[in-house]
């Protein structure tokens, strides 16, 4: 038999001082007893069964197990690199909040869906950062890599979609990720489509021999938005209000050049339930696998006796004044 909740020093002093005050309570009720010339055989049963069903709760606290058996538990999973674009046309209000803030909302989606598995940020306009690196903790991507994001942490402008793509390729095939199946490592590229990059296609060519998955999510619409500035809206040389068009083009090419999908978020369509879906169904690879000894938690029949025995003390009553 095992115990799952054992009780803690402060629980045993306090279950040790309610025992010493019942004690005292008990001798108290029999001197009561002996006074009232009360038989001394029905206080000692009305002691005894409480005594048991108090008993009986404080064993089912403790989760009494029984019954032995082991149970093999594996660790599967995926690497996954999420590349975001912070370029200033994120800031576009076509698609409501705001293009960046949209996306924010739903990598958060993303992120819970994953749970077993590693995920990383990488952040990019013409060049790229490591938001965050491969990890398992939803909670630090949630609250500080994800949350933080904005346009203002990059001051490069233009959007070259082969400085993030060349970094998350060179993180999944690094020593430092515990996955080596190909299939199970992949990369999802968030943008709105405008790549000025030359080297995309070369570095696109790359992850689809590595046998990387790469999926497109674009955002926006092909009606456009303007993007705010400290101004009120960016203008061009001639002082012309800029308007920023999702541009799938690009984004389509690079999932078609690494036979992934692209998925596309706009004023009436949202795929992320589909990129989730998508990526759920890749095999992921085994990281662990371990055998445990597993019991079942009993306590139910002991707090069913404990209930019982209530019950049957509700139903007898003990006279403590004899009449005459």
């Amino acid at each position: 038999m095992k115990l799952h909740n054992p009780f803690d020093d402060t629980e045993i002093v306090l279950i040790a001082i309610f025992v010493l005050c019942y004690m005292l309570y008990i001798i108290r009720v029999m001197k009561i007893a002996k006074t009232y010339e009360v038989s001394k055989i029905s206080v000692i049963a009305k002691v005894l069964l409480r005594s048991t069903y108090f008993g009986l709760i404080i064993f089912a606290l403790l989760g009494p197990s029984y019954g032995e058996g082991k149970r093999e538990v594996k660790s599967i999973g995926k690497d996954i690199f999420i590349a975001v674009d912070l370029s200033q046309s994120m800031n576009a209000r076509d698609v409501a909040p705001s293009r960046l803030q949209k996306i924010k909302f739903e990598l958060k989606n993303i992120v819970n869906a994953f749970s077993s598995d590693r995920i990383g940020i990488i952040i990019f306009t013409s060049e790229a950062f490591l938001q965050s690196p491969l990890t398992y903790d939803k909670n630090a991507l949630l609250d500080l890599s994800i949350e933080l994001l904005n346009t203002s942490l990059i001051t490069s402008d233009g959007t070259d979609f082969g400085p993030p793509l060349e970094m998350a390729l060179e993180k999944l095939e690094s020593e430092q990720t515990s996955i080596t199946q190909p299939k199970s490592k992949i990369i999802v590229l968030i943008s709105d489509g405008e790549d000025f990059g030359d080297d995309t296609d070369q570095i696109a060519e790359k992850v689809e021999q590595a046998g990387i998955k790469l999926f497109t999510l674009g955002i926006g619409t092909e009606k456009g938005g303007n993007i705010p500035d400290r101004t009120g809206y960016k203008k061009d040389r001639n002082g012309e209000v800029v308007t920023t068009k999702l541009n799938p083009r690009s984004l389509k090419k690079l999932a078609s050049q690494t036979d992934g999908k692209y998925f596309e978020i706009n004023k009436s369509n949202n795929d992320v339930k589909r990129l989730i879906s998508t990526i759920d169904k890749i095999e992921g690879e085994l990281r662990d696998a371990r055998t445990l000894d597993v019991s079942t938690n009993q306590y139910f029949y002991f707090l069913m006796a404990a209930l019982a025995l209530i019950c049957l003390d509700l139903l007898l009553n003990l006279k403590i004044v004899k009449l005459t």
